[in-house]
């Protein structure tokens, strides 16, 4: 196949609804959006489906006031008008299609295993128990910032502390809880104590 260019007189022909300019137009995408979409449609008709219709979005949008604003790129953007139908098409037909259809495979379960939760809930515990020991005013600190996320200049008024004075009194709150779960557990804090 010839790749084809495009210039504004050809453009102008199209919309001014020349019969050869429309019959070369139609052909030659029509040849470039099939290769294209029987490779990713399965039915015949979704392949003219997507096909009529990206038609249809680029001589509307050619034949508005402003139209195309560089009509070199008509390939490109016939090829964008066709990916924006397609994935349309994908999005409503995965709505529709049921998943029980004999021969597909059954979906592989995306949640969290039943050792991922039982390891999370650990390092839960683990970490509460750390903020018990940990002195009153770094364990508030660290729940309000962290746990509870609040803002941080609310924070400030309720301690009696200006912003700069919080991120020192951060820092050393998380070096604190860092080591102390390092020790206990051995590896970083999951309170970001490195941030």
């Amino acid at each position: 196949m010839q790749f084809q260019s495009f210039d504004a007189s050809y453009v102008e022909s199209l919309c001014a609804g020349d019969p050869g300019t429309q019959a070369h137009f139609v052909g030659y995408f029509s040849d470039l959006l099939l290769v294209k979409l029987r490779s990713r449609l399965q039915s015949p008709q979704a392949v003219e489906d997507v096909r009529q219709e990206t038609f249809a979005r680029v001589f509307s949008v050619l034949r508005r006031d402003g139209g195309l604003r560089q009509p070199e790129r008509l390939g490109a953007f016939v090829n964008t008008v066709c990916n924006h139908v397609l994935f349309e098409h994908y999005r409503s037909s995965g709505r529709s299609e049921s998943l029980d259809e004999e021969g597909r495979p059954e979906l592989p379960a995306l949640g969290a295993t039943a050792l991922d939760l039982v390891a999370t809930r650990q390092i839960k515990d683990k970490v509460r128990e750390i903020l018990l020991d940990l002195p009153l005013r770094d364990r508030s600190l660290l729940k309000a910032v962290f746990l509870e996320e609040r803002d941080r200049d609310e924070v400030c008024r309720e301690m009696g502390v200006d912003r700069d004075y919080l991120r020192v009194l951060l820092h050393r709150a998380k070096q604190e809880f860092k080591a102390e779960y390092v020790k206990r557990i051995g590896y970083q804090s999951p309170l970001g104590a490195n941030a």
